[in-house]
């Protein structure tokens, strides 16, 4: 049997993005199993794949917050002692940058990352006994799934990504769903991935219009505030704040998506949730929602994608530019034959 530690702490979309990969290492070897350090914020990810056997949480995000602070090395040394308890066979670095590499040192067993022209930061290669090369022009579900191949020596699969996410692990949230509704994931973390709230607005009308009931998700109160803002019609319901595996259930159940380039929308890209999502400053071919039924819409402005943060060439009327040249009724027709496709298969399934 191995014995695997994969050290991967964060984000959404990125810890989604590894799931095919421990579906590949545990078909290469079915009594495989695998530890996973991750942030203890996205901890039920971890709990949603059958091959995790324990995890391990980190409040990493406040090493660097509060470095010279003693709670900060008990903190570290605390999840170290944990994590030497075991000697694994393999400790992948799934994620390549300082804070990972450091607590991936500290771990006991043969570790495996990135190379220096493939690692997220270049000093982490020198904590990995073997380190793999994954070009970057890849997607990154598949320099993941490179990544554990060349880790545990098997073949590269040329199967679709596999996320086995059980959605038995997911949990019915308190409250009322309508039976039929269009999930719309409007927040993100970056200000060029935001649509504009104009946009949204115009989108909605549309929906409502069409008779359909939509459901706004937030995770902050800046995005409930946008969320609040959004909600023009009595057919449109702001959730309350739900916990990861609430979110997965709802999801889970609609009959559509619209999002933005975030962790949400690769969520439902890995539940084959029929999906619609919007691609600015980010490029849809490297980091896109894989999935069945997805529709990716990429910004054709000259800059796009930039993979910035912040807009160099602001509009002065809707930003960021390079969204706003996706139309609310562009949107809500790329929608609507998404929807009807949908239809279509679900009809011919029966």
């Amino acid at each position: 049997m191995k014995r695997l530690l994969l050290v991967k702490f964060t984000s959404l979309g990125d810890l989604i993005h590894a799931l095919p990969a421990i579906s590949d290492a545990h078909s290469a070897f079915p009594e495989m199993e695998l530890d996973w350090v991750v942030d203890e914020n996205f901890q039920e990810i971890a709990r949603w794949h059958p091959a995790v056997k324990n995890v391990f949480t980190t409040n990493h995000r406040k090493w660097r917050e509060e470095l010279f602070r003693p709670k900060t090395y008990l903190s570290l040394y605390s999840l170290a002692k944990s994590l030497r308890q075991t000697k694994y066979d393999l400790v992948i670095d799934g994620q390549g940058n300082f804070k990972t590499a450091l607590l991936t040192l500290l771990t006991r067993g043969v570790k495996v990352g990135f190379d220096k022209d493939s690692v997220r930061e270049r000093i982490a290669h020198y904590a990995y006994d073997r380190r793999a090369p994954a070009s970057w022009q890849a997607h990154a579900i598949d320099r993941l799934r490179m990544l554990f191949a060349f880790a545990l020596g098997y073949p590269l699969p040329g199967t679709p990504p596999n996320f086995q996410i059980q959605q038995e692990r997911f949990i019915k949230p308190a409250i009322d769903l309508p039976p039929s509704y269009l999930f719309f994931v409007h927040n993100a973390s970056w200000e060029t991935k935001l649509w504009p709230e104009a946009h949204w607005i115009e989108l909605i009308k549309e929906a409502t219009s069409a008779g359909y009931q939509i459901l706004l998700p937030w995770g902050s109160p800046g995005e409930r505030e946008r969320a609040v803002r959004l909600a023009i019609s009595p057919q449109v319901t702001v959730l309350p704040r739900l916990s990861l595996s609430e979110i997965g259930y709802v999801i889970a159940q609609a009959r559509a998506c619209v999002c933005m380039d975030t962790g949400l929308s690769h969520l439902a890209a890995a539940l084959n949730v029929p999906a619609l999502t919007l691609y600015g400053s980010t490029d849809s071919g490297l980091i896109g929602a894989s999935g069945q039924n997805q529709l990716h819409l990429q910004s054709d402005l000259p800059c796009a994608p930039c993979q910035k943060k912040s807009c160099a060439y602001p509009s002065a009327s809707l930003n960021p530019p390079c969204l706003a040249r996706l139309t609310p009724e562009r949107v809500f027709g790329q929608l609507q034959m998404l929807l009807k496709e949908n239809q279509l298969v679900a009809i011919d399934s029966k």
